[in-house]
C-alpha cells in the first residue's frame, strides 16, 4: 500500500521543524515516488526561494485540521 494511496490532501513540510509549508492543491496519484516528484516538481515552479526551502522539506500527508489552519492564514 502506498502512503499517499488514500491520502486526501499532501504537501510539503519542514523536516526540522514539522511545520507545514503549502499543501498542494491537486488530487495525488501515482506511486508515492511520483507524487513526490509532482509535487516537489509542482512547488518549484511556484517560487524563487523554493528551491532552497525543498534542501529541508519533505513530502506528507496533510490532516484536514492543518489543512483549514493553512488557509486561515
Amino acid at each position: 500500500m502506498n502512503k499517499f494511496e488514500r491520502a486526501e490532501k499532501i504537501g510539503l513540510r519542514d523536516k526540522s521543524s514539522k511545520e507545514l509549508i503549502v499543501v498542494y492543491p491537486f488530487k495525488a496519484e501515482g506511486s508515492d515516488a511520483e507524487v513526490e516528484k509532482t509535487v516537489r516538481d509542482w512547488y518549484y515552479k511556484q517560487s524563487c526561494k523554493a528551491e532552497d526551502q525543498l534542501l529541508n522539506a519533505y513530502v506528507d500527508v496533510v490532516t484536514e485540521h492543518e489543512h483549514e489552519q493553512k488557509v486561515k492564514k
